[in-house]
């Protein structure tokens, strides 16, 4: 390849205003002019990372070889908007399958977009994917360019859970019978559970984990509690994180701590805190516009130990929130200085923090504590 250089929610918390800044970092620029990357994920044996870029590219990054040409063989993607090609994630057995899976947006007939979800096999020259296959369709296919979602997470118990916008189309969400606006679980082969909440009923998709989604943006496997984290946008105000429990309503639209962003209420909104629906256990008066999540639960760097890291599209920075036990609270903001809009934050495997910026010039950046 050439190379260039059932678990107890606490008590609601929402963050202040103004945080002030956590201990300063070393920020180390390893790549630049990545076109609008959105994720990545982090080979075996010190052999790189792999990142998408939104426009439909999968590249390989490696320290002292730089990125590699466009890996071939992946699938055709709708870029536009906020669509693309989205999260890259390795299968849990790819030391032995070299399967990697990808999320990306998908056009129909009809040229609205939905999130679709497949994979291939990794070539041991790391050139191509092969014999590429998609295994999940969100169905209707709704978006005009918005509101996809597209994290993915395998939980280490055999499932694979993705998580799904409402494409912009509010309703859909409390819509068992449409994949918009839910997180959905599969089998690591893709298949549908047979314990999943709503398997055997008619009016709704098997698929489907727990619902009332806006727009997922970041999800992680807390290491401490061994459960799924999710956070989203909301609309004017109302960024949350949530832990996403089996069957469970997450209140979009009915339930929401934002408003619309011409100033006026959402109009299916009957509350912040409405019957029937889980209250997140943190969220944003003033939307950061939040994005890819990462729990620290290294020993490399002590002061980091017991940290969730959450990047900031709008408010351009990395958020530092503490945790303890479901309870999290915001310790402050890094990044902010650079002014570039954060898509992705992963702990390597070193134990460093590697960030994704958003940007059309887009950088991949390695970060550590200062001292």
């Amino acid at each position: 390849m050439r190379r260039t250089a059932g678990i107890a929610i606490p008590a609601l918390f929402f963050a202040a205003a103004a945080v002030a800044a956590p201990t300063p970092v070393k920020v180390e620029v390893l790549q630049t002019k990545l076109d609008h990357p959105w994720s990545l994920a982090f080979l075996p044996d010190n052999h790189g990372m792999l990142i998408t870029l939104r426009g439909g590219q999968l590249r390989h990054w490696q320290a002292g070889k730089g990125l590699s040409d466009p890996i071939t063989g992946v699938p055709r993607v709708w870029a536009n908007g906020q669509g693309g090609l989205l999260d890259v994630v390795l299968a849990p057995d790819f030391a032995q399958s070299r399967r990697v899976w990808l999320s990306y947006a998908e056009v129909g007939q009809d040229g609205k977009a939905g999130t679709a979800v497949g994979y291939g096999r990794l070539s041991d020259d790391l050139s191509r994917l092969e014999a590429f296959q998609v295994v999940f369709r969100q169905q209707p296919k709704l978006s005009t360019g918005n509101h996809f979602g597209g994290r993915m997470v395998f939980d280490g118990k055999g499932y694979l859970y993705i998580a799904l916008g409402e494409n912009n189309q509010r309703p859909t969400a409390q819509q068992l019978d449409k994949l918009q606006g839910k997180l959905v679980r599969l089998t690591e082969q893709g298949k549908i559970p047979e314990d999943n909440p709503f398997v055997g009923r008619q009016d709704a998709r098997p698929e489907i984990w727990s619902y009332g989604i806006r727009n997922p943006q970041g999800m992680a496997m807390n290491p401490w509690s061994d459960a799924l984290w999710l956070n989203e946008h909301g609309p004017r105000g109302g960024d949350e994180i949530n832990i996403p429990e089996k069957g469970k309503n997450y209140g979009w639209p009915l339930a929401t701590w934002g408003i619309n962003y011409s100033g006026l209420p959402i109009p299916e909104a009957k509350g912040e805190k409405v019957a029937g629906t889980e209250q997140p256990i943190f969220y944003w008066k003033k939307s950061p516009a939040v994005s890819g999540m990462a729990f620290y639960n290294a020993n490399v760097f002590p002061a980091w130990k017991n940290r969730l890291f959450i990047g900031a599209l709008k408010d351009e920075d990395v958020i530092v929130m503490s945790v303890n036990g479901n309870t999290v609270s915001e310790e402050g903001r890094i990044l902010q200085d650079r002014k570039q809009r954060i898509r992705d934050v992963r702990v390597g495997p070193d134990g460093y923090l590697y960030v994704l910026t958003d940007e059309s010039e887009g950088e991949l950046l390695k970060v550590s504590p200062a001292q």
